[in-house]
């Protein structure tokens, strides 16, 4: 059985992707929720906007953000120092 069958229910069609609201992506990101807002606004995160005109930022636009600042923390992450002996 695909993945697209497993989520859509085995009808052939694929669910529709998640989206998150700012406050969740804000958690992820260790941000203010306004600060998700400006950015979906100023696209810097793909989003799509409700009638009603508020963001929603769909899960794989996270994981996309996410992957990148993943590698550079690992790049950046510094070496634990040497514990000296007394």
């Amino acid at each position: 059985m695909s993945q697209d069958a497993e989520r859509g229910g085995g009808d052939g069609t694929s669910a529709p992707e998640r989206l998150l609201m700012p406050g969740e992506v804000a958690t992820l990101f260790r941000v203010d929720p306004k600060t998700v807002t400006r950015w979906a606004a100023s696209g810097r995160i793909d989003c799509v906007q409700t009638p009603g005109g508020h963001y929603r930022i769909p899960e794989s636009a996270v994981r996309q953000q996410l992957r990148p600042a993943r590698r550079r923390a690992a790049r950046h992450s510094p070496a634990p120092s040497p514990v000296k002996a007394r």
